[in-house]
Formats: C-alpha cells, structure tokens, sequence
C-alpha cells in the first residue's frame, strides 16, 4: 500500500490500470507452475511433494474430485506457488515491457493476485492492457472483464476532468482501501485513503451477529471481546487519511453494543451515557497510528536512484516490483 501511495505521488502518474484476474487460483496451469519451480527447485523429492499438492483434489460429499489446474484452496502452499507463477507470467514481463515500450512514467505495484499500475501516458495505458490480455491468455489465465478498469488518476486527474466537465475522478480499491485523489490543507495533490465501505459494512454484520450468540454473557466479557476486535480492526485500518472511517466504525460497534444489552431484558434501561461510559473501559479510541507511506517505503525500501530530490536514499522511477 505504501508504494502505491509513493509511486502516484511521487510520478508523473495520470492513469491507473486496477486489474482482477478472473478465478486466479483455480486456473493455474500445473504444467507451466512446475517448469516455473523447476528454474529453482532440483530436489526431485521436492518437486515430487509439490505435484502431490496440487493433485490433492477436493472431496464433496464423500467423493473425491479430481484436479488438472489451480491450487489447493486452504493449503498453506498456495500463496507461495501463486507467487512464483506470477513472477513469471507477470513480473517478470511487465518489467521487460516498461524498459521496453513505456513512453512515459510508469509504476507497477503487486500483491498476490491484486495489482495496480500507474501510467503517465493514457497511449501507454491502453497498450499495455492489450498486450496484458495476449500475455495472461498465454498462460491459461484471463483479465475479469467487469472489474479490469482503466481509469483517470493522480495530481492533475481532478483539475483536467473539471475543464472537461466530467466530474470528479474515480477512485480504486486495493487491499481493502479505496483510494481517492484528494488536496491536503495546504492546497496539495494528497492520495487519500479510507476503508472500503463494503469491507467495513461485513465486518460490522459479522460483530452483530456474535454478539447475538453472547447476549447472556457477562458485561465484562462482552467488552473485553468488543475491544480485542476493534483493536485488531484498528491495527490494520488506522492510516492516516482514515480518521473518519475509523470513528464511524467504533460508533457502530457500540450502537450494536447497545441494541445487544437492551434486547437481554424488557426493562433494560441502557442509556447512551451509559455506553459511553462502557466504551470509555472496553474499546479502543480512534487514532492513527501507522506513519505516513513515504516515511515508512524510505526506509523499508532503499533501493532510490541517486539525485531523485530525496537524500540519503534511491528512488527507483519504475515502481515497485
């Protein structure tokens, strides 16, 4: 997510390309995943227990089903074996392609199956995303035709879009945040980043629907789970430009809170002084608590080229990889 910030904010990025591959996992071709680990691995009893991994198979209803592509849903193996097909399928190529046929600025971000690229150039854009579709059919692989956009972003995405009247710019979601192109105080090109309203809306279903099965528990015990889940909530959410979303969730949480205490009796007289008081104990109070993206990407990924406007640290100009 840093890079994503970094790399929008810091080129000359205009177009964003936000590409879904279609059911990734369950059409990875085996064939072309073992001639992939076999660049690495030469340990026959290795490969071996890979291929008896991905012929595992599933069973429904008593009966075993077998497999010829994808990886084994659930098993800890399949994040790393879709690593390594996407190294190569796309990786791989889509640094070849920006050294080769990028007329202007670009940045291409990746994790797991999820990936964003930043264009200066729509003519850019348009190419690689053709040539994205012949590389991924290649390989047995497919771009989701409804959720693949190519979409008009970054510092001068809101100013072009209103001399031409079209309205403000899109937004994209990456790794459950929508980003948004936003101005700081100052007047500034700010890339704003909030909680997808999906995202936060399932996990507020999912803490009512628990508490549901804990309404005879204890007050006590009710605000010592609530809190370990806001604060689990919270550790991932809590990035600067996302203050609001992570008030709003709290708020919920302790109206669902709220409605749970007062469905245990008729006469249960539970005030909103007296939640206030029970969140004030149990629940965590909103703050920020991760540093801006520039500072931390500095410093986890030194790897700047010298004289970018930045000391002591390299910039790479295609992104990260």
């Amino acid at each position: 997510m840093d890079a994503v910030v970094v790399g929008i904010e810091s080129q000359a990025v205009n177009w964003i390309l936000d590409a879904d591959i279609k059911g990734f996992f369950d059409n990875i071709s085996h064939e072309w995943l073992m001639k992939f680990v076999e660049h690495r691995v030469g340990d026959r009893r290795v490969l071996r227990l890979i291929r008896k991994w991905l012929k595992a198979g599933v069973v429904e209803e008593g009966i075993r089903q077998a497999v010829t592509k994808g990886t084994p849903q659930g098993a800890v193996i399949s994040p790393l074996l879709a690593n390594i097909y996407l190294h190569h399928v796309y990786d791989r190529w889509a640094e070849q392609w920006r050294r080769r046929h990028a007329r202007g600025a670009m940045i291409v971000v990746r994790y797991a199956d999820d990936t964003v690229v930043g264009f200066e150039h729509r003519a850019d854009a348009e190419r690689f995303l053709a040539d994205l579709r012949i590389r991924m059919a290649e390989f047995d692989l497919e771009l989701h035709p409804d959720k693949t956009r190519l979409i008009e972003f970054g510092r001068h995405a809101a100013s072009d879009r209103t001399e031409r009247g079209d309205g403000k710019p899109e937004t994209f979601n990456f790794l459950g945040f929508t980003h948004i192109c936003s101005r700081s105080r100052r007047g500034g090109f700010l890339l704003a980043r909030h909680t997808r309203r999906d995202r936060k809306q399932a996990k507020l279903l999912e803490i009512n629907e628990d508490l549901r099965r804990r309404w005879h528990q204890d007050v006590a015990e009710q605000g010592r789970w609530l809190g370990s889940v806001v604060r689990g909530f919270f550790a991932y959410h809590a990035i600067p430009t996302n203050y609001r979303a992570l008030s709003a969730f709290r708020h919920h949480v302790v109206e669902l809170w709220r409605r749970a205490l007062r469905r245990r009796s008729q006469k249960d007289r539970t005030s909103w002084t007296d939640m206030d008081r029970l969140a004030n104990r149990w629940l965590p109070k909103p703050r920020i608590s991760h540093p801006w993206p520039a500072q931390r990407f500095r410093v986890k990924h030194p790897r700047w080229e010298p004289y970018a406007g930045m000391p002591h640290v390299r910039f790479c100009a295609g992104g990260a990889q």
